[in-house]
């Protein structure tokens, strides 16, 4: 096994408002589809890479509550949490060093009210 996480799903209540706060925050955009009445909007990755997507459907319920996902940083999550509050999200823990090995880590509530993690090398 590669990655310990090979797919994600983020619950949204409001899929278009999920899917403008993702596409702000990482400054891309993500691919829309339905698969048996959920609404989806991908992360786009290359094709070996662990993705997800902000998912709106039955059995998708945002929760700042369990797990929480950590998602791609890039070099520095410094650039992508300034773009958390203005996309209508909220930094509730800040960019922290884990070591110099692992890298910093940092904690945001999505649009939604999920709970989300950033992880990256600086």
């Amino acid at each position: 096994m590669a990655n310990a996480i090979n797919w994600f799903e983020i619950p949204a209540n409001d899929f278009k408002r999920a899917k403008t706060f993702y596409s702000q925050i990482f400054d891309t955009e993500l691919t829309e589809m339905e698969i048996m009445d959920t609404q989806m909007a991908m992360f786009n990755t290359a094709e070996e890479e662990v993705s997800g997507a902000i998912c709106k459907g039955e059995g998708h319920v945002p929760s700042k509550h369990g797990t929480i996902p950590y998602l791609n940083g890039g070099q520095d999550l410094t650039e992508i949490l300034e773009r958390v509050d203005p996309a209508g999200g909220e930094v509730v823990f800040p960019k922290t060093k884990i070591s110099d090995e692992v890298g910093y880590f940092a904690h945001f509530l999505d649009s939604e009210g999920n709970i989300i993690g950033l992880l990256s090398p600086n």
